[in-house]
């Protein structure tokens, strides 16, 4: 095996542009075939992230009626919804794979805070337990975050995030700055960001609305202090989170189902569900690999047009070479290894026209990547497999010139001129 692959490789030197042209249709669709799976890999995480967020593998729970969230807003506290209990939120904190729990209730804000003469006019003001900022991995920017004596003792203090802390202040200090939350006066002990911030990549009008409300801002209070600005307990929504995003869809079924054993309600549409935002990522990914796979094919009839080349040139090749065959037949070589040297042959040219085409699949994967601003991702996977492909590409169609070559009679070869 060895000393055909030396042979190869000797026979491949001295042709060498003829060699290369053969290997020309296998690097060509090697590399476009590694430049269109590692774009797919790239653009799929890109829009896992955008939806779901970097490094959060945080879950929403809320109520929802049919496939809606419920508005309590404009329906009122709904009857046979109770609050949830810190044993309940205890019971799921034991389900496989959620590292947090938390409660929350939140309400949109259209002008509902104030600082001064200054309102925000989107964004949402939430009431939140104990457990809500390490869930949802905020740390605390400035001044702090809130005690259990605020809760004991129903302080009206309130918590801003950035985006909120730069409307409403716009570069001063807002520090122990009175905010007005529903008229009711609040006092700002502290400014909060993600640990890690997320950018998401905005594309088109519809990904413009789907993140508007997470940059409008967020205002947070207590919830002992929630009945405060509305009047009265109301059903919480639920945050989890995941040891990672893969298990975001299951953990969440599984704290609804829970959530949901504890309603008593007449409407069979109201219930608890998961905000399945790894679904949603996935339903966009499969969209746009449909047409990433008829790319892949067209790159694959390459491949085959390459394949259809290394089988005339061998062909080419056993007629060149027929008084040498002849020779080493007359002289005692089998069929089996005159078989074996020229597919050894030809797998040896498809698979260095891989390793070339995985090479040049990656140089215009981050070209492309560079001039589209597209996020790339290589697969080692796929790299390996390509390679592999391109010798069994080479093994089948050097299978017709390789039988020929081994079936010459000796005698008529030695009279070949």
């Amino acid at each position: 095996m060895l000393e055909n692959i030396r042979l190869s490789l000797q026979g491949l030197w001295s042709h060498k542009m003829r060699s290369f042209l053969t290997m020309l249709g296998i690097i060509i669709g090697i590399a476009a075939i590694i430049a269109i799976v590692s774009t797919i890999k790239g653009t799929n995480e890109q829009i896992k992230e955008n939806l779901i967020g970097s490094g959060d593998n945080t879950v929403n729970v809320q109520l929802y009626q049919g496939d809606n969230t419920y508005e309590i807003d404009y329906y009122g506290v709904p009857d046979g919804v109770p609050v949830i209990t810190e044993e309940t939120r205890k019971q799921i904190l034991e389900l496989d794979h959620i590292e947090n729990a938390s409660l929350y209730t939140s309400r949109e804000t259209y002008n509902a805070v104030y600082y001064l003469n200054t309102g925000m006019s989107g964004g949402k003001v939430c009431g939140i337990d104990r457990n809500y900022l390490d869930t949802c991995n905020y740390i605390i920017k400035q001044g702090r975050g809130f005690t259990d004596s605020d809760y004991a003792k129903f302080r009206k203090v309130a918590v801003l995030d950035e985006n909120s802390a730069e409307t409403l202040f716009q570069g001063v200090d807002p520090i122990g700055k009175t905010v007005e939350i529903q008229r009711e006066p609040f006092i700002v002990i502290g400014i909060i960001a993600k640990s890690s911030r997320f950018e998401p990549v905005i594309n088109s009008i519809e990904e413009y609305y789907t993140y508007a409300e997470s940059s409008s801002g967020a205002v947070y209070v207590p919830d002992a202090t929630w009945p405060i600005l509305y009047g009265y307990d109301e059903p919480q929504s639920l945050i989890l989170k995941l040891d990672k995003v893969d298990n975001m869809t299951v953990a969440g079924k599984e704290a609804a189902n829970i959530l949901n054993n504890g309603l008593n309600v007449s409407d069979d549409t109201m219930k608890y569900k998961a905000a399945d935002l790894l679904k949603q990522a996935e339903d966009i990914q499969k969209l746009s690999q449909s047409t990433n796979t008829m790319l892949i094919w067209i790159a694959g009839i390459s491949l085959l047009v390459g394949g259809i080349g290394v089988m005339n040139i061998m062909l080419v090749s056993v007629t060149e070479r027929t008084q040498e065959i002849g020779l080493k037949k007359a002289i005692g070589a089998r069929k089996g290894k005159i078989l074996g040297q020229f597919l050894t042959e030809a797998a040896v040219l498809t698979s260095l026209g891989g390793l070339i085409g995985v090479i040049v699949g990656i140089v215009l994967a981050e070209v492309i990547s560079k001039v589209t601003s597209t996020l790339v991702s290589i697969s080692v996977p796929a790299s390996i497999l390509s390679v592999v492909f391109s010798m069994a590409i080479g093994i089948i169609f050097g299978l017709l010139p390789s039988y020929k070559a081994a079936n010459l009679n000796p005698i008529d070869a030695l009279r070949h001129e």
